[in-house]
């Protein structure tokens, strides 16, 4: 089963949305499991400090190696071989393919920073991978993490209700998704596309086809580039 465990100072942001539609109804059925574990819990001193100044001057604060260090040795035993990974603006950008790996694996760990960053030491001594879901900064790994785990989540077997409802999606073919339309046929003088009610399957999934390309083209001509 896949198994996700959250290391963070905020452990109730969990399970937010992973607890609803699609994610919470796998997570309530038992597809996959959610567990969060406090940072704050292997802190330093009477106020479980976490935090230090960053050597050589600078705002903010860091995280230390210490603390971290123990918070994943607390989890990670050494046979638990699902993947650590430290949610960072600087890690590799999360990509269909790479979630599409890790859903098919035992699950994940994910580390969620806050401050300025993590001691650089831990990240390699404690094997975190560092990951990014976009070219932007946020507060800190936890709204990342979620992204990441519903992204994982709704690929594992019988959470969606037809296997193939991902298959056709963005980023699975390299491409954007065709555009979609239903009723009413007609809305605000806009009509669905006749080929879409022709009947003729072939037609329809060359339609579909061209769309992404389309869509790709004008959107992500990068993903054309790879």
């Amino acid at each position: 089963m896949f198994r996700a465990t959250i290391l963070t100072l905020y452990p109730e942001m969990f399970p937010g949305p992973l607890g609803l539609s699609l994610s919470g109804d796998a997570l309530a059925r038992g597809l996959w499991g959610l567990e969060t574990r406090n940072i704050r819990d292997h802190g330093l001193g009477r106020h479980r400090a976490v935090d230090d100044t960053p050597a050589g001057g600078g705002p903010g604060m860091v995280i230390r190696a210490d603390v971290l260090a123990a918070a994943v040795d607390a989890i990670a035993q050494t046979e638990d071989v699902r993947p650590r990974l430290l949610m960072s603006p600087r890690g590799r950008p999360l990509t269909q393919k790479r979630v599409r790996r890790l859903a098919e694996g035992p699950g994940v760990i994910i580390v969620c920073g806050r401050f300025e960053g993590v001691d650089e030491r831990v990240i390699a001594a404690r094997g975190l991978e560092e990951v990014s879901i976009g070219d932007y900064v946020l507060s800190g790994g936890e709204i990342a993490a979620i992204v990441t785990i519903d992204a994982c989540v709704r690929l594992i077997p019988g959470v969606m209700g037809k296997n193939a409802s991902g298959e056709e999606e963005s980023f699975e073919s390299g491409l954007l998704e065709y555009p979609h339309y239903t009723r009413p046929r007609e809305w605000e003088g806009q009509s669905i596309p006749d080929i879409l009610l022709s009947g003729d399957h072939a037609k329809i999934a060359r339609w579909r086809h061209e769309e992404a390309l389309r869509l790709t083209r004008e959107r992500r001509p990068d993903l054309l580039d790879k």
